[in-house]
């Protein structure tokens, strides 16, 4: 069962879910420059869609934050992989040892280390944070393969 008092705080400073407020303020006390939900990043699936990522750090690094891994979010999240290959896209999982679905073997975790997704429980750990670069991205990231006209 959801924790909806962190939920209810989370949505009352603007974030979906109580691991994104707890990031924020964590990010907040070590007094790290973010971006919230502040680009969009397109990706063909069977239409054109567009994804927005949770946080954006100050070094470019692009952290997704997970409750729950579903299969939609993980078949999207290998798309994502494919079509834009130049992103570091990092995951923040409320608990990496879930297993994928009911009844299954592997875990949230070993999916990423599957995939070549980087990951981490409950924060972002200070490497990340310290890692050298910048957060060039644009507000939008255009799909940069051949579009597809589709009737």
């Amino acid at each position: 069962m959801p924790n909806f008092t962190a939920f209810r705080a989370a949505r009352k400073y603007g974030y979906r879910s109580g691991l994104e407020h707890k990031l924020s303020v964590y990010l907040d006390e070590l007094k790290v420059k973010y971006d919230y939900e502040k680009i969009k990043i397109e990706w063909e699936d069977l239409a054109y869609r567009t994804y927005t990522p949770d946080f954006v750090l100050c070094n470019g690094i692009i952290i997704e934050t997970k409750g729950m891994f579903t299969a939609a979010d993980r078949r999207k999240h290998l798309a994502i992989k494919r079509q834009h290959p130049k992103l570091d896209i990092r995951f923040v999982f409320e608990n990496s040892r879930r297993k994928l679905r009911k009844g299954a073997k592997s875990t949230y975790g070993e999916w990423c280390i599957k995939y070549g997704f980087q990951y981490y429980d409950r924060i972002i750990p200070e490497d990340w944070l310290k890692e050298k670069g910048k957060n060039r991205h644009p507000k939008f990231i255009k799909f940069n393969g051949t579009k597809v006209k589709r009737r």
